[in-house]
């Protein structure tokens, strides 16, 4: 079985600590991790944000159309099959 060696700064190491300091300086630790990952994301400008939003918006306009078109089918499809085999 493997075994990892525990860090005494990281919780995650397999001991938590029971104190609250430890509890509080893994926090700060935390956030501080994330605002540092904050600043390395590569952020949309406006006019990305609008073309991806308009993509969407029509991809989901166009797919409404084609499944409404796809339902339409099918239910004249399943209409027919039940009038020739003497549905209800």
């Amino acid at each position: 079985m493997k075994t990892v060696a525990a860090d005494p700064e990281d919780s995650f190491g397999g001991r938590a600590r029971d104190s609250v300091t430890g509890w509080w300086g893994r926090s700060r630790r935390f956030l501080s991790e994330v605002r540092n990952e904050m600043g390395r994301v590569t952020w949309p400008s406006r006019k990305e944000v609008y073309a991806t939003t308009f993509v969407v918006i029509l991809f989901s306009v166009v797919m409404g159309i084609y499944l409404w078109a796809v339902d339409l089918t099918l239910d004249a499809l399943i209409r027919w099959v039940y009038k020739t085999l003497g549905g209800v």
